[in-house]
């Protein structure tokens, strides 16, 4: 599955949800997780395309459960998609360094754990106005865990947003239609700068909170073919970037 692919089946299920069960259709599909699914498995595949043996890949290719919770300096927290080596066995270990976790079983270990590549994977499908602080931290407050334990360890995160959100009143008749916010070409501009911030990590100390590479996928959904946009040239040719905009 490509991202293509990937996106094109989160726009199908989501307008057929709508014209199904309305907005609430379009609500508990969301909550089922079956769009951010699809991404899961268009990363996967990418992945697999460049090589990765699809053995090593956790949860296997199409499945969606039993995550690796993996333990980090603050907490344990399940992990989207897990890259295994083949050359590492899990070793429990009883976790010794202060905070919640002292005390506790790590069932994977120090040392399998640094030689996962993790990818989290998440969605704004609502507006990308809301709610932005608390995601944002959350983005790079989970590297900043898995980093300061493991500093060795490769992390990617995967993040879709999307240019203009579906009309809640509109779906409430089950009908498809579009909600532009007027200053979208500055959220996100924000959305770059802000992941730009934490991608891309050079050093094992000193930039924890960054990941070794991020994905930002703004995509328009209001097409009849959704369009990815990749480059800031793209967007800015579509309005959705500031001409003056110094984002790279």
């Amino acid at each position: 599955m490509t991202i293509e692919d990937a996106v094109s089946s989160v726009k199908y299920m989501i307008e057929k949800a709508i014209r199904d069960g309305g907005v609430e259709g379009k609500n508990n599909l969301i909550r089922t997780q079956q769009p951010i699914c699809m991404l899961h498995d268009a990363a996967k595949s990418s992945f697999i395309r460049l090589g990765v043996n699809p053995a090593r890949v956790h949860p296997l290719m199409g499945e969606h459960k039993d995550e690796l919770k993996l333990s980090g300096f603050f907490k344990c927290k399940d992990q989207d998609i897990c890259f295994l080596p083949n050359n590492v066995k899990q070793q429990e270990e009883i976790l010794q360094f202060d905070g919640i976790l002292k005390g506790k079983t790590d069932p994977y270990g120090t040392e399998l754990t640094k030689h996962i590549l993790s990818v989290n994977v998440r969605s704004q499908l609502s507006s990308i106005a809301k709610n932005f602080d608390t995601l944002y931290e959350r983005t790079f407050a989970e590297a900043l865990n898995l980093h300061l334990r493991c500093q060795q360890m490769v992390l990617g995160e995967f993040y879709m947003i999307p240019v203009n959100q579906y009309d809640d009143v509109e779906a409430k008749y089950n009908r498809i239609s579009f909600v532009t916010n007027r200053n979208v070409h500055k959220h996100i501009e924000k959305y770059l700068y802000s992941f730009s911030a934490v991608n891309n990590r050079r050093c094992l100390t000193g930039e924890e909170y960054k990941y070794e590479r991020v994905c930002l996928l703004v995509v328009d959904f209001s097409k009849n073919t959704p369009i990815i946009y990749n480059s800031d040239d793209e967007l800015k040719a579509a309005g959705l970037l500031p001409e003056h905009s110094t984002v790279v």
